[in-house]
């Protein structure tokens, strides 16, 4: 389908009619179809038929990932299961997920605002669309195949790892767009170049739409230089939609929101209070179109701000900076959403380790790398080596299945570990990017 560049383009004034009308619409819907939030509204004193302005909405009460997670799984589905059509899911502590549905406009808005990214670089039904976001229940791999089915491209349908076929794939089919997330392009660059293949001079690339996890402005350079490519940030998260809520244009200054869809606030987190453009804070958003799953001033966790000014592109719908960090101690590895409480509650399952330990986050070569070290207990035969790898194994099995993702498990004789006076560092981030530029 042929993206509106119009509505992106849209006088302030229009597209916050647009926005007022499908507010209205929507929190009318989630009271009327969604009990939660009629007893959330009404414990409030929030009157949804009486919106009259955008700035009303700051009278709703926030919507928080405890709030999806205490109504697993359907608790929070505004139409009909026979309706809903597709669902996604992302990892929450103590195994409990969120949860998101989507009708089949639902699914179409998804791919119109990712499609929105890929017009955004350029893209044309000329182009060649290489994913390799995980497919399945995370929502990286099908947003963006929807978004290239969308923008018209030849869609490869790649998923995740296997990355010397990727790069053959990548060199003989002339993939000009790739969407992954950052860490894996800078792993398919170093890899082609380890098998004596020059990615800026074999490859036929353009553009790459990198998202689900941080990177600077450093690492985005030598991606460029290294694969001869533009890269361009994308945002999103399951509760809703997934990518595509903002994404940078060619000019590389902020993404923008697809406000069309989305409504954003900027909060001071501590207090709640909206704050200016321009303000650090944490991003609200509010779904204006979202059918199956729609929420109200749902809070992201994210720190960024509303950019100010006009970007050079031309496209009215406002910025965001790209992000600086969260509000909580959720940890982001290789796109996949860890709580350090998810690997606790794996280690109570294990007598022999003590209740100490410490979270080593750190790349080799371009990818994340996590080590989790945990003292075991004094009656613990540590001199035995077959024991240790063992139960090192066991554990790391264990919290592959509990998180989805791999992680290095690394026993440590007991107060080995340093202590603190104070709050207990759990996390040790090592990693290239973790200095937001």
């Amino acid at each position: 389908m042929a993206i509106n560049d119009e509505v992106l383009r849209m006088p302030r004034e229009q597209l916050e009619e647009l926005q007022l009308e499908r507010l209205k619409k929507t929190v009318v819907d989630c009271y009327e179809n969604i009990p939660f939030y009629k007893d959330l509204f009404d414990e409030a004193g929030f009157n949804p038929y009486d919106v009259k302005t955008l700035d009303d909405i700051q009278k709703a009460p926030f919507t928080t990932k405890q709030d999806l997670r205490d109504n697993y799984p359907f608790g929070l589905f505004a139409t009909p299961l026979s309706e809903v059509k597709e669902i996604h899911m992302s990892s929450g502590t103590m195994g409990v997920a969120t949860v998101g549905g989507y009708t089949q406009r639902d699914l179409e808005t998804w791919g119109e605002c990712f499609a929105r990214g890929i017009k955004f670089a350029n893209g044309t039904p000329e182009d060649i669309c290489h994913i390799c976001y995980g497919y399945g229940l995370f929502t990286g791999g099908l947003g963006a195949h929807y978004g290239s089915i969308a923008a018209g491209c030849m869609t490869l349908p790649m998923s995740a790892g296997n990355t010397k076929r990727q790069i053959n794939v990548m060199r003989t089919m002339g993939s000009t767009i790739l969407c992954c997330t950052p860490s894996y392009a800078m792993h398919l660059a170093d890899t082609a170049i380890e098998m004596g293949i020059d990615p800026a001079e074999e490859f036929s690339l353009r553009a790459g739409i990198h998202g689900a996890e941080p990177f600077s402005d450093n690492f985005r350079a030598e991606l460029e230089k290294k694969l001869n490519y533009r890269v361009l940030d994308i945002y999103g998260l399951t509760e809703t939609m997934g990518p595509g809520v903002a994404i940078e244009c060619w000019e590389q200054d902020g993404l923008h929101l697809a406000e069309d869809f989305f409504l954003a606030e900027i909060i001071d987190p501590e207090t709640g209070k909206v704050l200016p453009d321009g303000e650090w804070g944490e991003l609200v958003l509010t779904t204006l179109c979202r059918e199956a799953s729609p929420v109200v001033r749902y809070r992201t966790r994210d720190i960024t701000c509303i950019k100010t000014g006009e970007c050079k592109c031309g496209r009215t719908h406002k910025r965001i900076a790209r992000l600086h960090g969260r509000t909580d101690d959720m940890l982001i590895i290789r796109g996949v959403n860890v709580f350090p409480s998810q690997i606790e509650n794996v280690m109570e399952t294990f007598p022999e380790v003590a209740s100490w330990y410490q979270i080593e986050l750190d790349t080799i070569g371009s990818l994340d790398t996590v080590t989790l070290k945990l003292e075991v207990n004094p009656d613990f035969t540590f001199d035995e080596i077959s024991a240790i790898e063992r139960l090192q194994k066991k554990i790391s099995t264990r919290l592959q299945e509990a998180l989805q993702v791999g992680i290095k498990v690394q026993l440590v004789e007991p107060k080995s570990i340093p202590r603190s006076e104070g709050k207990a560092k759990r996390v040790i981030d090592l990693r290239t990017y973790k200095n937001m530029s």
